[in-house]
């Protein structure tokens, strides 16, 4: 107890004695302790360690360590070493008998460390035998699972048949694991929740596959099993098919049946199948009994879906006071939204706004957007529907609808409401109510003030009132400096106006605005078009193709514009995929046709102006083209049938009827030829090339009437040059007209009755595809050239002959009136 230092009572210091020790312990005198300096300078300090082999037989009889009759070296406590024979002779200290666990200083030097005397290394683990029937099973289970993913995976890439497949093979390889089970007598081993996994899922990749047959037995398999727990639930799936397969009875017969089966307490699940047994009522027109089931879910648990599907059964009903109860629920349904201004930044809170940075277009957040939106569609929706319906007259349904929906949540679709009122009185062509419902947005926030001043804007453009729609494109702009619509607009007033620079400004700076504004790309193209820039039209009508895939209109522009560049091929190509588009549209047909012409490819030249005429079979131009394709190839006789058509189109051009004359004499048909000159002569007596070929005719023919059709051809010659010396002196001056006779092109604009000159430019049948509005005049889609006169005179070896048409004129898709109460703005109206 010398060592132990009790502090006394009156002691403070509970930590006082911890700095005593031992001075046998202080190292730090070891160079001043003659006992060990002795030591560490004899050889027994400076001897080698000891190793653990045997002795040699150079050494036997030579001691290890420890050798009797050697002195030890006192240690620097002055105690003997342990082991060691005392310096003075005395006896040495006996050594102890613990010792370290594997350690013996006497024999097995060398040996290795084995304290549990195990010998030799580890035996290998023992391999699994998988020849085994229970290892087999399990294999095969393992398998079946496999082949489920795999149908479920490749289920979700749509990849149905080969999910069907797998789901076949998964079924195929259960069937085997439960034989296998059955012949090793383990039948309380079967797993039912694998069985159940693979006809589920079997099933499932039936319905997708539209096997709708295979499916319900197998849904049947699965619910006539009493092993298998709450399997009557699938009668929602069997409900599902019998609806796809138009079965409404049977349909709300199963999902009635899944309805029971369904405990209370899955609320949700109660509530999902009673919205399929409502819809199921509506699509079979029972909209009571839908009443029924959806007002049930409202007074559960009420969502706007559903309080929509009420609304619209009342309408189908009639009863207005229930609509309008049924609107107001609409309007009460909460979304369970959080507010808006979290959503806002902090300009204090550097860590909110980094949380808000991470939060802003997270998944919740897409959610809570989504819902939102389809929440301000159904109400829009409704109003639409029910606006017309509650009030005697449409316009005090919207002021109902209005005001309920500015006592509402949701009081910012007021205005929206208030439009859409101005887009209904245009539907009805009330153009002035329109313009007044709109005005009045004036004085309101800028948002709605900038729409309803974009959408004036764009009815005073369509009435050519051009500067009443200047001024509001410019109050569109000063409401919202970054409308995209109000520049278009404004773009369109510098257009018609010939500024086609400004208009571009503005057309660009719409389109940087909102790149998915595509009125202002495709009126950049137009206007670039204008000002001869084909490279930059190009460009945008290509950007254009990109965004709106398929749009005839885009698709001619980019022809045309490969066409204005002379590159005939790609335009070409491009006028083949717009017929790929619109495979009625005469005019692109006859468009083709001409290119085809002019290259020399008469074959396919004659297949596209063919397919014209029978979209379009009273386009003059491609009647003549086709009856003068007939004479080039020596088929006069089918030449008849167009120049036929062409005379009832035109009855008072003599040339389709001299063509007609012209086709009997060169088939041999003389008799007929004969006929037909008579009966030209009998309309028109001062024709002098049907007067020719009746006196060449009868001489040939020797008939007796050649003296008095020479006669009738002498005085007809007189009058003409009668006609032509009073030209020439003036006395008829500025009258414009030719003379009657002459070759069989002339007699086309001259003879008692003829047209004077003047030839009537068949355009090509409107497009049926919808259109995209168009700057006016010929900058429209599928515009046309002007058209050019084609040469119809004809010489052949008894006379004059056809001549092939050089170019056809171009059809146009409309006509100049009906671009008169169309203009570029259309889509600006509110959706």
């Amino acid at each position: 107890m010398q060592n132990v230092h009790l502090a006394p009572e009156d002691n403070d210091d509970l930590y006082s004695g911890y700095n005593d020790y031992n001075p046998s312990f202080d190292t730090e005198t070891l160079e001043q302790d003659e006992a060990f300096q002795q030591a560490v300078k004899t050889s027994y300090g400076r001897r080698p360690p000891m190793t653990g082999r045997a002795p040699t037989t150079a050494a036997k009889g030579r001691l290890t360590t420890a050798m009797r009759g050697r002195a030890g070296m006192p240690s620097s406590m002055g105690r003997p070493t342990t082991g060691a024979v005392a310096a003075d002779g005395g006896v040495a200290r006996p050594m102890t008998a613990v010792r370290a666990a594997g350690y013996s200083s006497a024999g097995n030097r060398g040996a290795s460390f084995d304290p549990l005397n195990q010998r030799g290394p580890a035996p290998p683990l023992e391999t699994k035998n998988e020849d085994t029937p229970e290892e087999k099973i399990k294999q095969l289970e393992k398998k079946v699972n496999e082949l489920i993913e795999e149908s479920c995976f490749a289920a979700s890439r749509q990849e149905l048949n080969l999910a069907l497949e797998k789901a076949k093979e998964a079924g195929r390889k259960e069937r085997v694991l439960v034989r296998q089970r059955e012949q090793m007598a383990v039948n309380d081993q079967i797993n039912l929740d694998l069985t159940y996994s693979v006809l589920f899922n079997l099933a499932n990749m039936y319905e997708a596959n539209e096997m709708f047959s295979e499916a319900l037995n197998t849904y049947q398999v699965i619910v006539k099993n009493k092993m298998f727990s709450n399997a009557g639930r699938l009668k929602v799936n069997m409900g599902n098919i019998y609806f796809k397969q138009r079965n409404y009875p049977k349909a709300i017969k199963f999902y009635r049946m899944a309805l029971d089966q369904v405990p209370n307490t899955h609320k949700d699940m109660r509530i999902k199948i009673m919205q399929n047994i409502g819809i199921v009522f509506v699509k079979m027109g029972q909209y009571t009994d839908a009443i029924t089931s959806f007002s049930h879910i409202m007074s559960e648990k009420p969502d706007y879906q559903t309080a929509f599907n009420l609304l619209l059964c009342y309408f189908g009903t009639g009863d207005r006071d229930k609509m309008k109860r049924s609107f107001q629920q609409l309007l009460q349904v909460d979304l369970h939204i959080d507010d808006e201004d979290k959503y806002l930044p902090h300009p204090d809170d550097q860590h909110a706004n980094l949380v808000l940075e991470a939060i802003k277009n997270d998944t919740l957040r897409v959610k809570e957007k989504e819902t939102k939106s389809n929440m301000e569609r159904y109400v829009m929706a409704g109003a639409k529907i029910i606006a017309p319906a509650i009030e005697p007259s449409f316009a005090a349904g919207y002021d109902w609808c209005v005001d309920c929906v500015k006592s509402s949540m949701y009081n910012e679709l007021a205005n929206d409401l208030e439009i859409n009122k101005a887009v209904m009185y245009l539907k009805q062509k009330d153009t002035t109510q329109a313009i007044e419902t709109l005005k009045g947005f004036e004085k309101k926030e800028s948002k709605c003030a900038s729409a309803a001043a974009t959408n004036l804007s764009f009815l005073y453009f369509l009435q050519n009132e051009y500067q009443s729609a200047d001024k509001y494109a410019e109050m569109a702009m000063q409401a919202d400096r970054y409308n995209p619509f109000g520049m278009v607009n404004k773009g369109n007033c510098l257009y018609v106006q010939g500024d086609y620079e400004k208009a571009r400004e503005f057309y660009q700076e719409a389109y940087r605005t909102d790149s998915s504004c595509t009125e202002a790309l495709y009126n950049l193209g137009l206007t670039f078009k204008k000002l001869g820039q084909y490279d930059d039209t190009l460009d945008c009508f290509l950007k254009l193709h990109a965004i709106l895939r398929n749009s005839p209109q885009v698709l001619y522009q980019i022809a045309n514009c490969y066409e204005m560049m002379e590159d005939t091929t790609q335009a070409a190509e491009w006028y083949l995929q717009l017929i790929g588009v619109v495979t009625t549209d005469p005019g692109i047909l006859s468009r083709l046709g001409e290119m085809y012409d002019n290259e020399g490819d008469k074959s396919q030249a004659f297949q596209y102006h063919y397919e014209s005429y029978r979209y379009f079979p009273s386009n003059i131009d491609i009647i003549e083209w086709l009856g003068a394709y007939y004479i080039d190839s020596q088929f006069c006789e089918k030449a008849i049938h167009y120049f036929e058509r062409a005379a009832v189109i035109q009855p008072n051009q003599v040339k389709w009827q001299l063509m007609i004359a012209s086709c009997h004499r060169r088939s041999g048909n003389y008799q007929q030829a004969l006929e037909t000159y008579k009966a030209i002569h009998k309309r028109f007596p001062e024709n002098i090339e049907c007067l020719k070929f009746l006196v060449r005719l009868c001489t040939d023919m020797g008939l007796k009437e050649v003296q008095e059709y020479a006669t009738k051809l002498k005085k007809a010659e007189k009058a003409k040059e009668q006609r032509e010396q009073r030209a020439t002196s003036g006395t008829r001056r500025g009258s414009g007209r030719g003379p009657r006779g002459g070759s069989a092109g002339n007699s086309g604009r001259a003879g008692s009755g003829g047209s004077g000159g003047s030839r009537s430019s068949a355009r090509g049948s409107r497009s049926t595809s919808g259109r995209r509005r168009g700057l006016p005049e010929t900058d429209d889609p599928y515009e046309a050239d002007e058209p050019q006169e084609i040469d119809a005179s004809y010489v052949d070896p008894l006379g004059p002959s056809v001549e092939r048409p050089k170019t056809a004129a171009r059809s146009r898709d409309k006509t100049e009136d009906e671009f008169a109460d169309e203009e570029l703005g259309e889509d600006l109206l509110p959706e």
